[in-house]
């Protein structure tokens, strides 16, 4: 999801909810406590220069139960974050700490919005020499000898 996507969805909602693709939501009394630009710069595995760029949204569940951020807030807060550092309409990366910080991926499921996990992946699989994976069939599907062009009586053997 980008940043207008985003931007486009607040403003029918009632209230702002994350919900974690086992279905666990992130507390009701969650903050965003921070929205920036984030850039990366890296090299692959297979020596290719690479430039990923993301909007980060950084999901904080504090002790402050009575807290419940609205629609128009979040909608203020990246407003303002637009305005002071620039940021443009780049796919949203959210952070959240369960057991450890993890970063996801964002989609809306028309109520709430969702953290898809995210996996890694050899962007260079070419160049490592992993090979491709093997298409999987099963035995029955493999011609029958009668289909073969040797068969024990037709003297190509």
């Amino acid at each position: 999801m980008t940043l207008e996507q985003i931007k486009n969805i607040l403003p029918s909602l009632e209230n702002v909810e994350f919900q974690l693709e086992n279905g666990q939501f992130v507390p009701e009394h969650f903050h965003v406590t921070e929205i920036g630009m984030v850039t990366k710069d890296f090299i692959d595995c297979g020596g290719t220069m690479r430039k990923e760029e993301r909007v980060n949204f950084q999901l904080w569940d504090a002790d402050d139960f009575e807290h419940r951020l609205k629609p128009g807030k979040l909608l203020r807060i990246i407003t303002l974050s637009e305005e002071k550092l620039g940021i443009g309409n780049f796919e949203i990366e959210v952070e959240y700490q369960d057991t450890t910080i993890g970063k996801y991926n964002l989609d809306f499921n028309g109520k709430n919005f969702i953290l898809k996990n995210k996996v890694t992946a050899c962007l260079a699989q070419e160049a490592c020499g992993i090979p491709q994976e093997k298409q999987k069939i099963n035995l029955s599907e493999l011609k029958s000898d009668k289909d073969s062009c040797c068969t024990p009586d037709s003297g190509c053997c």
